[in-house]
């Protein structure tokens, strides 16, 4: 049988913590081979409408499985399909959006983890839609900050994330009336926007900085500017293979020189041991965020893992092995 999860189901079952934990084991088996995936594909409609589609496995965990989303301009639609890697039986089905923001957000909360000083204390972010909200919420979870700055064009919307992410966070977290303001001077910085032109500049960071740059998965979209990228002392991102065709801030910072993609580590070698995080505490970090098959995977499973132990969801008589 197969159970199906609803989004209302997943908001219940799924919190910063387990998305953090099950993230950080997806890099880790990254590193070692147990889980692969395969890169974002994208099929457009004249109506640009488009289907996007992302599949991994984790050998180790005995998951498989992939992410279906369309985008459209009155929103997306997000579906995980989760498959038993030992049977090939269809375990779950269960809508992603909620578990989209989270995973990301967890993403960005690893990265902080391994690549930002210890010792950060303020933090800036840029955007304030719903993404903004689980990238603050998980480098929260792993560092001590004492104060956020948020910048978003729209100030209403500004007041209201910073407000509601105060109560949430337990932390000051004030607007301010530029994204310079918010950037100046922060130990951990934030991109969560849809820019096509950057909106975080390389003057702007200070030495020590590590900077989450998740926004830009399109080769037209651009959230950093070049100078930004160069003074990257560590560059990493999550896969290089969907780098290559996806992250507009490295592919228009570098342009034809490729071989500046040599510098370009996998935040998994990171999380692994297998290369430093950081060399000193005034190196600048970059982490250069897609989203990749094997987060959505990795937390799915926690997911189901839950939902089987809670009895949440409904069993359904689908994808059922017919002889």
């Amino acid at each position: 049988m197969t159970l199906l999860l609803t989004e209302d189901d997943v908001r219940v079952l799924l919190d910063m913590p387990t998305a953090l934990e099950a993230v950080e084991e997806s890099f880790r088996l990254q590193a070692s081979g147990d889980a692969w995936c395969h890169p974002r594909r994208r099929l457009e409609m004249p109506e640009r409408v488009y289907l996007n589609y992302m599949a991994a496995a984790d050998r180790q965990d005995g998951w498989m499985g992939a992410k279906l989303y369309t985008a459209a301009r009155g929103g997306a639609r997000f579906l995980v399909v989760l498959y038993r890697a030992g049977t090939g039986e269809l375990a779950a089905l269960m809508e992603a959006d909620f578990l989209g923001q989270m995973r990301t957000g967890a993403a960005s909360g690893v990265a902080t983890k391994f690549m930002s000083r210890e010792d950060s204390r303020v933090a800036g972010i840029l955007g304030t839609g719903l993404q903004a909200r689980t990238q603050l919420e998980a480098i929260a979870q792993v560092r001590r900050f004492e104060v956020v700055r948020a910048f978003g064009r729209d100030p209403v919307r500004r007041a209201d994330f910073c407000r509601d992410m105060s109560e949430r966070l337990d932390l000051p977290v004030t607007p301010t009336a530029s994204a310079e303001e918010a950037i100046r001077d922060a130990d951990v910085v934030v991109t969560a926007t849809n820019s096509t032109k950057p909106v975080l500049f390389g003057a702007w960071l200070a030495p020590g900085t590590h900077v989450n740059a998740m926004g830009a998965n399109m080769p037209v979209k651009q959230e950093l500017d070049g100078e930004a990228v160069a003074r990257a002392d560590i560059l990493a991102v999550d896969s290089i293979e969907q780098a290559r065709i996806e992250s507009g801030d490295l592919i228009q910072a570098f342009g034809d020189d490729s071989s500046r993609w040599q510098r370009v580590c996998e935040l998994a070698q990171i999380v692994s041991g297998k290369l430093p995080g950081r060399g000193s505490a005034q190196e600048i970090t970059l982490f250069k965020s897609n989203g990749i098959a094997t987060w959505d995977i990795a937390v799915a499973a926690r997911v189901l893992q839950r939902a089987e132990k809670e009895a949440v969801g409904r069993k359904i008589a689908f994808g059922e092995l017919r002889r």
